[in-house]
């Protein structure tokens, strides 16, 4: 017969692990909710959808998250756009996907640093799942200590600057050069930072892919 005591033990334990550590192992649920957006408002807060255990986790404890609560995945009341409209809002660093007609599912992003950011309208061109990378020759000319070793290209993984997954961004048939991917600097989004692009955490830009269908329009702002 098993010793009560031992279930005793055991529970006593679990309660004496810090909040945080308890949620590293087993993820956290929180609750779903709808809010409205106004251009030109700054959103209000709300709980960002309920996520698997141990997806954000993992790479928290690898990278370390750092992400503002607002800038975390929740649905929106978003009208104007057809589903499957991309809209990303550079000045508030925000992306929109419309899910269904009046709600998209909002995600926090990073942009480009000034003078490095693009507008317009694009469709998605291309999907990929742990890209390489290559940085663009006006990238190894302006920082050639950070980028002309890479020159050649980076195969695909977690220190890759792409991260988890790609959306490449096509104009008139042709590659826009931009693209929404991951980040292995999940602190940096709410920032302008990047070369242009638009970033997001993995967990976040895996979401995000898994919905996205080729040919989708995406309209930068």
């Amino acid at each position: 017969m098993i010793d009560r005591r031992f279930f005793l033990a055991a529970a006593l334990a679990a309660l004496a692990v810090p909040g945080t550590a308890r949620a590293q192992f087993f993820g956290t649920h929180e609750t779903r909710r709808s809010q409205s957006y106004r251009p030109g408002a700054e959103p209000t807060r709300a709980s960002p959808e309920p996520r698997r255990p141990g997806r954000e986790s993992f790479w928290d404890g690898l990278f370390g998250s750092g992400v503002d609560a607002r800038y975390r995945p929740q649905n929106v009341s978003f009208s104007g756009y057809a589903p499957g409209t991309i809209v990303i809002d550079v000045r508030r660093r925000f992306l929109f996907h419309v899910v269904r007609p009046g709600i998209a599912r909002r995600y926090g992003i990073g942009v480009g640093r000034a003078g490095m950011a693009w507008s317009g309208t694009a469709v998605v061109g291309r999907k990929a799942v742990w890209p390489r990378w290559t940085p663009t020759r006006d990238m190894i000319r302006r920082e050639p200590h950070k980028y002309a070793a890479w020159a050649g290209g980076m195969a695909g993984g977690p220190r890759n600057p792409l991260g988890a997954r790609a959306l490449y961004l096509y104009s008139g048939g042709r590659d826009t050069m931009y693209r929404i991917h991951g980040t292995n600097e999940p602190r940096t989004i709410g920032q302008a930072v990047s070369s242009g692009c638009i970033r997001m955490v993995n967990d976040h830009v895996t979401e995000l892919y898994e919905q996205v269908r080729l040919g989708a329009t995406v309209i930068v702002r």
